[in-house]
């Protein structure tokens, strides 16, 4: 039975440039590296979602899929529970003086956080950051996908 629950995805850029995020907007994409939070609570769960996510995808569907195109996927957390806490993570990556939100309303369409996207110039302080959060785990794509 796969898991549900609430993943965070780390990707880097290496190149500064602008890209479409689908309808929603351009993004200018800085170097450095972008954090989403979303939560997969269906059928396939996190796993299976993080499967989607590592890979590029030839038809986009997520605001995700546009930002992941043009970067590199670097690392995956997630938290496996029935509960969806994407916003509680947001809130709390939000609060934090470390990143930054590039975009309103990315990945947030079906709620009211300002956006599930954010942003630093230095994995150091991801990694600072996303320790607010808690009981998180490293998921190993290799061994768990």
């Amino acid at each position: 039975m796969p898991n549900p629950g609430t993943y965070l995805v780390v990707l880097k850029n290496s190149q500064a440039k602008t890209i479409r995020i689908g309808k929603l907007a351009q993004l200018d994409i800085r170097k450095g590296y972008y954090v989403y939070i979303g939560s997969a609570l269906g059928p396939g769960g996190v796993i299976a979602r993080l499967r989607h996510h590592s890979k590029i995808c030839t038809k986009p569907h997520w605001h995700l899929d546009y930002l992941r195109a043009e970067t590199e996927f670097y690392q995956a957390y997630a938290q496996y529970s029935v509960e969806r806490k994407e916003c509680e993570w947001a809130a709390a990556l939000a609060g934090s003086a470390v990143v930054s939100e590039p975009m309103k309303g990315f990945g947030s369409s079906d709620c009211q956080c300002g956006s599930h996207l954010f942003y630093s110039s230095s994995y150091a302080k991801v990694v600072r950051t996303i320790s607010l959060i808690g009981a998180i785990q490293r998921v190993n794509l290799d061994a768990d996908i």
